[in-house]
């Protein structure tokens, strides 16, 4: 993927973020990865990471893996309300 920088997110999608952490919910996420490549994928948010002027999503899946997404980069994050 062409990397052009960082692109921020506004502060509205920033803080559903923030909430999702703090709730302990799970999202559905879909992003680019770092080969333009669309992803998408269950995970459950536990931190947000700033490194390099960019701001990272740190999420780990239902197996235990674990996510670094760029917020730039996240296509959609919709709420799971099964859980």
């Amino acid at each position: 993927m062409n990397d052009d920088g960082y692109i921020p997110v506004s502060c509205e999608r920033h803080s559903e973020y923030e909430l999702a952490v703090m709730r302990g919910q799970s999202l559905n996420i879909t992003w680019q990865d770092d080969h333009g490549e669309p992803q998408s994928e269950t995970l459950k948010p536990y931190d947000l990471l700033t490194e390099q002027k960019r701001e990272y999503l740190l999420a780990r899946n239902p197996h235990g893996g674990h996510k670094k997404i760029r917020l730039d980069r996240i296509t959609g994050a919709h709420p799971i309300t099964n859980e």
